[in-house]
């Protein structure tokens, strides 16, 4: 009798330690699937294909290289050549992008700040006193811009007669980085691929020479290649983009527009 009861202890002892086991292992497996969840929802930041390249497509500016007008709306007349406004860009739609009902226009940026979009070749700008730096470029109807050299404009402008605080003393034979995309509020099944797109401005970028770093949502991404992006991945809610233009080193460049910081949201 003493053997039976010695039996069934051992049992219970074995039995007991096989459930635990059991529960640490599906507790690993749970861990296991958790951590793959969590991988695949990771930021993913890809090359866009397939755009049109526009490689003959021209932008030009009416006036000086220094333009002098006054403070308050000014209009600016704009150039285009092997370029059509208001059209949609033959992809559009294709590649999941959010995209202008409007069509392709012209991006302008004031001081590297969000850009206006523009759809006929007058542009109006309010323009407050001091110096300011224009950057104009072509626009496919999903906002991603044409790099090529002849499709930019970069002026200097000065409204007004400003005072010492209200120059600005920038170098614009230097190496510049402009933020562009992505901007605003995203809806519906815009959310599910971002724009990720600048402009560069008197450098080239690669693996072994200048960079541009890429921080989203604390997240940094090495780019060595100036070309659009698409980011896949973003939350729901507030999304944050850093972009800085770096050397070799990864040492910041200089310039008044070479660190921006952005936040756009994602909504269902």
């Amino acid at each position: 009798m003493k053997k039976l009861q010695l039996s069934i202890f051992a049992l219970v002892i074995a039995f007991t330690f096989s459930c635990k086991n059991n529960e640490a292992a599906k507790d690993e497996t749970k861990s296991e699937t958790e951590t793959n969840e969590v991988k695949t929802e990771k930021i993913s930041l890809t090359p866009l294909e397939g755009s049109p390249a526009y490689a003959d497509s021209k932008l030009m500016l009416d006036g000086e290289a220094m333009l002098q007008v006054n403070p308050g709306e000014n209009t600016f007349n704009f150039a285009v050549e092997n370029y059509e406004l208001g059209i949609q860009t033959p992809n559009a739609g294709d590649n999941g992008l959010a995209n202008s009902a409007k069509g392709q226009h012209i991006h302008v940026i004031m001081d590297n700040k969000p850009y206006s979009a523009h759809y006929t070749t007058e542009v109006k700008k309010d323009i407050p006193e001091g110096d300011h730096v224009m950057l104009a470029f072509l626009s496919r109807s999903y906002h991603e811009s044409v790099k090529n050299a002849d499709a930019v404009v970069v002026k200097k402008i000065t409204a007004g007669n400003p005072a010492d605080s209200l120059k600005m003393n920038v170098d614009l034979s230097a190496p510049h980085l402009f933020y562009s995309r992505p901007k605003g509020t995203y809806k519906g099944e815009d959310v599910n691929k971002v724009l990720l797109d600048f402009y560069l401005v008197n450098t080239e970028i690669s693996e072994d020479g200048n960079k541009v770093l890429a921080t989203i949502n604390g997240e940094e991404f090495t780019i060595t290649e100036w070309q659009p992006y698409v980011m896949e991945g973003l939350p729901l809610g507030e999304n944050t983009i850093e972009l800085q233009l770096v050397d070799e080193n990864n040492q910041p460049i200089d310039g008044p527009f070479n660190y921006v910081k952005r936040t756009v949201m994602l909504e269902k």
